[in-house]
């Protein structure tokens, strides 16, 4: 039977329509009657779950390539070892203290520099 005769006679496309919201009735065959509602229930569930393992996934690639980047930089031999990095860490420190230190000491050569003429006087 083609559609089309179903449009053709409204009376059993009304039949049609009205046994889509109807449950089925309940066979032996069949362990619970489904309806339209409840398929439709059941999709937009299956829907929201993709939707969540989808995002799900791409979480995880995305830690997956952080991963990936960084064992094959430290593997290359083209990124610094953790100990490396803390001993460029404290030169940067030791050098800052380094200047402060310089500076200070300008400073205090200064002063003793000025102090006999400031006795002298």
């Amino acid at each position: 039977m083609d559609r089309t005769f179903l449009y053709r006679h409204r009376d059993l496309l009304a039949l049609v329509h009205a046994a889509e919201l109807e449950p089925r009735r309940h066979d032996s065959a069949s362990p619970s009657p489904v309806s339209m509602a409840s398929l439709q229930a059941d999709l937009a569930n299956a829907q929201a779950r993709n939707t969540r393992l989808a995002a799900r996934v791409q979480q995880l690639e995305k830690r997956l390539s952080q991963a990936m980047d960084a064992q094959a930089w430290q593997e290359s031999g083209l990124g610094a070892p953790a100990d490396i990095d803390e001993l460029q860490c404290r030169v940067t420190r030791l050098e800052q203290q380094n200047v402060e230190l310089t500076a200070a000491l300008e400073e205090s050569q200064a002063d003793l520099e000025a102090a006999p003429e400031a006795t002298a006087t």
